[in-house]
């Protein structure tokens, strides 16, 4: 269409420059009104640029999208396609749509058009810059833009300049620099829209320009004048740049300028408030904070500075913006500071601001400054790594920031990592003289509001600053060696764990140069509690030592772990006694498990010579030493434990040399598995992830000899009926109670700062607790409190309620009231703590299951064939049943989750399973009808599959063994002695079958009561895919199974229950295991009797239903599909015409209700999918006659109930089509091709095509245009039918083509069917009934040409508009 109206138009064509000018005018109008314009022919030029320019326009809709990648992608490609042609015409529009798109209404566009534009000026430097800045200024000219339209043209000048700018090629014209400048500072005047962008934009561009160039410019942009200078942020860092890059320049212009003078300190605290409240969205620092402190180390006024423009001027009237503009300032002067200048920074009121900052912010919608700042510090340290002198220093200055003693830094502070390794060994060494002699007068320590009025004063006393200063250094030096990434620190990772073994457990009586521990001498005793919280942080090294540091030979002496390092050390202290001693001294037992240990260990470290031994005794080993160094935390339980472990080593260790031994002796011992599994679960009851780790380890080398009965003691604990009852089982310890009570003075602190959120908290509780005391009021508190109001007198008849009580007697019956009250609040309280712990107990119980459990996968995933697995099948299942019901702690769910997945992933579908049942089959078929008949006695469906796969698990267990393996062995050599091109084959099912141990008449009667009820029941568990895995699985079992589903194909049965058992069927039968298991007779019969009961389904296919009934009957046809491809595949001799007749019979009621919309399309594309099957080909759809008359008897209700569907703007123009389609072809000859039609023609075609219609002659039928009319295309009932402008534009084009369609021969009923639903679509009655109204409508169309020509006229006013431009 394009191409063509470009080739009529010629002989009127303008310039090039105008062709691209008023295309750029008409793309700008269209984009900024958001639509593109479609209407009326546009000029052309010589170079062909409308013929090519689809591509080339697009670039301009992609640049404008809010999507970077596109954006990016867009400008490339324009890039690119400028620089092929490199075609005048193509340039220019190419900068005026640039240019335009600068001031587009949407914000988000204007800086991908600049964008855009700068990187085409720097692709192409030929273009000149004052060019396109004078038609940026001509386009957007500020004198002459309306007063709506000024807030678009002043970002268009302003984007157009930054677009000079990131060209990179202002700087270098400096005419252009000059212009842009004089534009930029009329922009500064409307501040209003702008704001400082302009003045920013300036300072921008003014820092890149040459020294030379900023001389000449200088004068123009900077007034001389100190108050202009000290009035605006933007203003003064201008007066920065000149000072930093033309000192002198300056001077001559202003003269000596002090801006650090007594008179000029308020005005820049005014200016960088200022800057602090325009950047307090972005969270950035202002440019002219850090020029100004630059300023100030170059003129050596760094302390004039920070003391009195920082801390008495920012920070005197607190507001956040100021205060964390001087944070920021703080973290960017880090690398410009000396020693000296840091520590009058790290000292003053800014620093403990920030601490205040840190300690006041607790809460999750708070703004927290502290991970800024470990940018900051973090970008610091990695950027000297050559000055660990430096870093030290830092790192000093922020841990000596503390609250009362407690450094405000965490105790895993990350930026350590960034540490060199002499700053990181400095560090641990301040840390440790910190520790040994706290020297609180070089801390910088403050304390909040709400400390100051704590009128206690055991809060600001030294002892307790010392004490909460030592237990954050001995997190803080364990979570040094945490974040270590490289194992190479080896000699500072040792001494931090010496460290803090020595200090948690012994004391010093006399210094020694063999142990370096001893030397070190405190200035505050230790008190018990820093011990206590050495230890825990002790336990938490050695668990990060043994899990992330795995060392190797080379790495550690000798090929020690650093376990067994600690015990040499803690066995080197106990040989020094007199320099030496135990805080709890060990007794002689303990001592002497000790001394066993060690003996065990050599013992270990002896016998294991072969690599599989050598594992399992270093598993040994680590049990040992685990338990041996928990000695020092809890001696009592850790010296049996070390007792019973060393029996059990010592018989493991002695098992071969006793197997020839007799056991007469030993018969009454409990095995040294019981015993070892015992020592484990005791182990897993303490919440250590070490000790877990070291349980799963050892249990992974002992479960190859796990008996029944130590089996059985790990399912007590999953057991809960069992365990609750054993009063001797295994205690579980929490740690959380130790915790909390080293964490109160933490604890106090944080209830003072958050004071007032206790107090709601407080109500809360408060009105909870009155809910509860009035939900828990019992009668014989009621009767107490009757019987205390009657002998007060207060509950009197009426004849003494005129009386009134003394005051003694008052007094007496509230004493009494009182006393009652309390002892009320007492059992009310009493009873809560008791479900609280109730719920604590319940929650530490279910967390050492899940540690427990720990045991279970295991032994699932090291020892899948061990025939013990099948015990933990029910076991596992009531957890899952148990913990579905009441999953609603976060205990519960993960309990759950990972039963469930040992269950489902490690057990039920592991490859490996029990290949010797022993004698135990019976009680395998028992336990299969067991969960059979669970899984259908369930009320959930997700348990009764956990069930379901649990029998089908066992199923698998049976058909793998075999009954007899001697006997299948000699059946195995006698078919190999007969011909051996037979193993290639597959092994049928009935052979496979003979060979196992699974007896089909005992597991069929199980399988076959479960479907029964599924088919029968109302609401039953058990789903398809649960008995389609069966079939799958066991195709022999399927053969049993299937008369049943056959029989709930049709008969008594629900229809949803028939439908269930037709989607079995429609997935078993194609099963190809399943085919071989029937002889050829028997299948067919088999199909034959399915064919026979679909048929029975399928004769009320076209009735009236229910959605029940119309799913069975959609399934039935499915199902049928299936059985007729059967039937092809196997060519099998099956009736077929019985089910022929039926299908028949009920075509034309399901035609019907397919077209009143009672039947889905699925199920008549079924029906004929099957009926071709059958032969029958699939004929045109047609509407039934009856529905005509129906239609002219109510033409109105027809309309009404269309009209409600159909927009009128819709019907309008599917109106208008008509008539246009009966007049086209009347008008226009074959030869004519249609850009020729003008406005009279169009009238004439008109006027034919209602002349036409007022005679009752159709435009199509006229003899005239009958030849050349095209006939519509065959449509299938499937598509849907051509829009009235789709179908006109196909047309048109067939006939400029010069050809027309010729359809397909047809019989003419049919072509008249084709040609009526368009009409039907519009108006919603025939034809025959609409011929009246056509006419009427024809007819006031003739006096009015509203209807005919509304498209002629948008299309000449669309015309006449391009013609004002």
């Amino acid at each position: 269409m394009r191409h063509d109206l470009t080739r009529k138009r010629q002989p009127l064509e303008p310039t090039c420059w105008s062709v691209a000018e008023m295309e750029g005018e008409n793309v700008a109008e269209a984009m900024s009104s958001g639509e593109e314009t479609n209407s009326g022919p546009r000029p052309a030029d010589r170079q062909g640029l409308l013929k090519h320019s689809r591509e080339f326009l697009d670039f301009f809709w992609d640049i404008a999208k809010p999507e970077q990648e596109t954006r990016i992608e867009a400008t490339e490609k324009l890039l690119e396609y400028l620089r092929t042609r490199r075609e005048e015409p193509e340039m220019k529009y190419a900068l005026k749509r640039l240019i335009t798109g600068l001031g587009m209404g949407r914000e988000t566009a204007r800086p991908c058009y600049s964008l855009a534009l700068a990187q085409l000026l720097q692709t192409f430097e030929d273009i000149p810059l004052c060019i396109v800045l004078q038609q940026i200024q001509e386009k957007y000219d500020l004198q002459k833009v309306k007063k709506a339209m000024m807030r678009p043209t002043l970002f268009a000048n302003l984007f157009g300049v930054l677009a000079l700018f990131q060209s990179g090629r202002l700087v270098k014209d400096s005419e252009a620099l000059m212009k842009s400048v004089k534009l930029l500072q009329t922009l500064a005047q409307h501040y209003n829209h702008l704001q400082e962008q302009p003045q920013k934009a300036l300072v921008d561009i003014l820092s890149e320009v040459p020294e030379s160039m900023l001389q000449e410019v200088l004068p123009k942009v900077l007034k001389a004048d100190l108050n202009s200078v000290l009035g605006s942020p933007e203003h003064l860092e201008l007066f920065l740049l000149a000072q930093q890059k033309v000192p002198e320049k300056l001077e001559k212009l202003m003269g000596s300028v002090d801006l650090f003078s007594d008179e000029n300190i308020p005005r820049l605290v005014t200016v960088l408030k200022m800057a602090a409240a325009s950047v307090k969205k972005e969270r950035k620092l202002p440019d002219v904070a850090l020029d100004l402190l630059r300023l100030a180390l170059q003129e050596n006024k760094f302390p004039r500075f920070w003391e009195e423009v920082v801390e008495q001027g920012l920070l005197k009237k607190q507001s956040w913006p100021a205060s964390y503009l001087c944070f920021r300032l703080l973290g960017a002067s880090l690398p410009l500071l000396s020693k000296e200048q840091l520590q009058l920074a790290m000292r003053g009121d800014l620093i403990r601001h920030f601490g205040e900052h840190m300690v006041a912010t607790k809460f999750p919608n708070q703004f927290k400054f502290s991970p800024e700042m470990n940018e900051y510090i973090g970008t610091f340290l990695e950027g000297c790594q050559d000055d660990p002198e430096r870093q030290l220093d830092v790192v000093v200055a922020f841990s000596s920031v503390t609250n009362q003693g407690l450094p405000v830094v965490p105790t895993f502070w990350r930026v350590v990592r960034y540490l060199s390794a002499p700053a990181l060994k400095g560090y641990v060494t301040w840390l440790r003289d910190m520790f040994l002699q706290p020297d609180l007068d070089s801390l910088v320590d403050f304390s909040t509001s709400n400390q100051k009025k704590a009128q206690n004063a055991s809060f600001h006393s030294p002892e307790r600053a010392a004490l909460r200063l030592r237990k954050w250094i001995i997190l803080r030096m364990v979570s040094v060696v945490d974040s270590l990434h490289l194992e190479k620190e080896e000699a500072l990772i040792e001494e931090v764990a010496r460290f803090c073994f020595f200090h948690s457990f012994f004391e010093t009586k006399e210094a020694t140069p063999q142990i370096p521990e001893t030397e070190q001498k405190f200035s505050f005793p230790l008190e018990v509690r820093a011990r206590e919280v050495a230890s825990s942080a002790f336990f938490s090294l050695l668990q990060t030592l043994t899990t992330q540091y795995k060392q190797v030979a080379e790495q550690t002496q000798d090929s020690q772990a650093w376990i067994y390092r600690l015990v040499q050390f803690a066995d080197m202290l106990f040989n020094h006694s007199h320099n030496v001693t135990l805080l709890v001294p060990f007794t002689a037992e303990q001592r002497q498990a000790w001394d066993q240990m060690l003996q065990t260990l050599k013992e270990l470290e002896a016998c294991s010579s072969e690599a599989k031994a050598k594992a399992k005794a270093a598993a040994f080993q680590h049990l040992l030493l685990l338990v041996g160094i928990h000695l020092f935390k809890s001696p009592t339980e850790s010296c049996d434990l070390l007792g019973d472990i060393q029996t059990c080593i010592k018989k493991i260790l002695g098992e071969r040399n006793r197997r020839t031994r007799s056991k007469a002796n030993t018969s009454q011992e409990p095995p040294w598995v019981e015993v070892l599994v015992e020592v484990l679960l005791s182990l897993l009851a303490q919440p250590s992830h070490l000790v877990r780790q070291v349980s799963r380890s050892v249990f992974s080398h002992i479960c190859s000899h796990l008996t029944s009965r130590a089996l059985q003691l790990i399912l007590n604990v999953l057991n809960p009926e069992q365990s609750q009852d054993e009063d001797d089982n295994v205690v579980v310890v929490d740690d959380s109670e130790k915790q909390l009570e080293n964490e109160e003075d933490e604890s106090s602190e944080s209830s003072e700062d958050d004071k007032n959120s206790e107090s709601e908290e407080d109500s809360d509780e408060e009105e909870s607790e009155e809910e509860e005391r009035d939900g828990d009021v019992d009668p014989s508190f009621r009767e107490q409190l009757m019987a205390v109001l009657q002998a007060g007198k207060a509950l009197g008849g009426e004849e003494e309620e005129e009386e009134e009580l003394g005051d003694e007697a008052m007094m007496a019956l509230d004493q009494n009231l009182a006393s009652l009250f309390a002892e009320q609040k007492l059992r009310i309280q009493a009873r809560r703590d008791e479900k609280n712990k109730l719920q604590k107990e319940k929650a530490l119980r279910q967390d050492f299951q899940i540690r427990v459990l720990d045991l279970i996968e295991v032994l699932v995933i090291r020892q899948p064939e061990n025939p013990l697995v099948l015990e933990l099948l029910e076991p596992l299942l009531n957890i899952i049943h148990r913990s579905m019901r009441t999953s609603s702690t976060k205990q519960e769910q993960d309990l759950l989750h990972k039963t469930a997945r040992i269950f489902t992933h490690h057990l039920c579908r592991s490859r490996r399973y029990c290949r010797d049942v022993g004698n135990c089959v019976e009680t395998l078929y028992t336990q299969v009808e067991r969960l059979v008949q669970q899984a259908s006695q369930q009320a959930d469906s997700t348990v009764s599959l956990y069930y379901f796969n649990a029998s089908l698990y066992l199923l698998r267990v049976l058909k793998g063994n075999t009954a007899d393996r001697s006997i299948n062995k000699t059946q195995q050599e006698k078919a190999e002695e007969e011909g051996t091109n037979t193993s290639n084959e597959p092994k049928s099912p009935e052979v496979a079958q003979s060979t196992s141990c699974l007896d089909l008449n005992l597991v069929t009667p199980i399988y076959s009561s479960a479907l029964s009820s599924f088919l029968t029941k109302r609401n039953s568990p058990l789903t398809i895919p649960m008995f389609l895995s069966l079939f799958y699985r066991h195709p022999m079992l399927c053969k049993s199974l299937l008369p049943v589903l056959v029989q709930h194909v049709t008969g008594q049965t629900r229809a949803r229950h028939q439908t269930q058992a037709c989607m079995i069927l429609l997935k078993t039968l194609p099963i190809r295991e399943l085919r071989l298991c029937f002889e050829d007779p028997e299948w067919e019969q088999l199909i034959g009797g399915i064919l026979a009961n679909v048929t029975e389904n399928l004769r009320a296919l076209g009735e009236m239903q229910v959605r029940s009934e119309q799913l069975k009957k959609r399934t039935s046809l499915e199902l049928l599909n299936t059985l007729f491809r059967i039937i092809n595949h196997e060519k099998l001799t099956v009736d077929q015409t019985v089910v022929q007749d039926v299908l028949l019979s009920q075509q034309s009621k399901l035609q019907q209700k397919v077209l009143k919309g009672k039947h889905s399309s699925r199920v008549f594309d079924l029906y004929w999918q099957a009926m071709k099957t059958l032969g029958v080909q699939r004929p045109k759809l047609e509407k039934d006659a009856e529905e005509v008359p129906s239609a002219i008897q109510s033409p109105i209700s027809m309309k009404r109930k269309k009209k409600g569907f159909l927009p009128e703007t819709k019907k309008r123009k599917s109106g208008g089509t008509t008539q246009e389609e009966n007049a086209t072809p009347a008008a226009t000859g074959g030869d004519q091709p249609l850009s020729t039609g003008k406005k009279r023609r169009r009238k004439r075609k008109a006027r034919m095509a209602a002349q036409a219609q007022v005679n009752g002659t159709p435009a199509a039928e006229n003899p005239a245009t009958k030849s050349l009319a095209p006939e519509p295309p065959a449509v299938s009932p499937s598509t849907p039918a051509k829009t009235p402008k789709r179908r006109r534009r196909n047309r048109k084009m067939s006939q400029v083509n010069g050809a027309t369609p010729v359809p397909p021969t047809e019989p003419a009923g049919e072509k008249q069917h084709q040609e009526e639903p368009p009409q039907e679509e519009v108006s919603g009655v025939s034809p025959q009934s609409a011929l009246p109204e056509i006419k009427a409508g024809l007819s006031s169309a003739g006096s009015s040409p509203g209807l005919l020509y509304i498209g002629a006229k948008k299309k000449k006013t669309r015309l006449r508009r391009r013609s004002r431009f």
